[in-house]
């Protein structure tokens, strides 16, 4: 296994690491806010097991169903279409997870975040893992802790 700061290559999968001054069940509300962190252009809902949602960066869309929703412990989104406007293979997260494990620690909650297929191998690696640092790290954590996210 390899670590650089708090993102680690766990089974090649893209994963990141964030601690959170929320409690778990908090953290998952903010985490389905997904227009509040991550993309202005958001459809549909977040919050609980087959909601599907879709958000939008102009002509790049990327459409999911909660797959797995364990309250206060973890949600799984699937990939259901998607289409990556900047690179070859448009379709490339189709049927790739996006996963949050939470566990509570004293009065905070670390979030343990896998896009499971998202690999080095991929054609968007390179710049899906500082796009994902930066919405995790740089939008969700500050809508969970100061109460104000920065989506695109």
């Amino acid at each position: 296994m390899k670590k650089q700061t708090d993102e680690t290559l766990v089974g090649q999968d893209f994963s990141y690491k964030l601690t959170v001054k929320a409690t778990a069940k908090e953290a998952l509300k903010r985490i389905a806010q997904v227009n509040l962190w991550w993309a202005k252009n958001f459809k549909g809902k977040a919050g609980k097991l087959h909601d599907e949602f879709s958000v939008h960066f102009g002509d790049t869309y990327v459409n999911f169903r909660v797959s797995e929703f364990i309250p206060g412990k973890k949600v799984v989104w699937l990939v259901t279409d998607c289409n990556l406007g900047w690179i070859k293979a448009k379709k490339e997260w189709k049927n790739t997870e996006v996963i949050y494990t939470l566990t509570e620690k004293g009065e905070k909650t670390q979030i343990d975040f896998v896009h499971k297929g998202l690999t080095p191998e991929s054609e968007c690696y390179e710049s899906c893992k500082p796009g994902w640092t930066g919405h995790l790290k740089g939008s969700l954590q500050k809508l969970i802790d100061e109460g104000m996210g920065f989506p695109e």
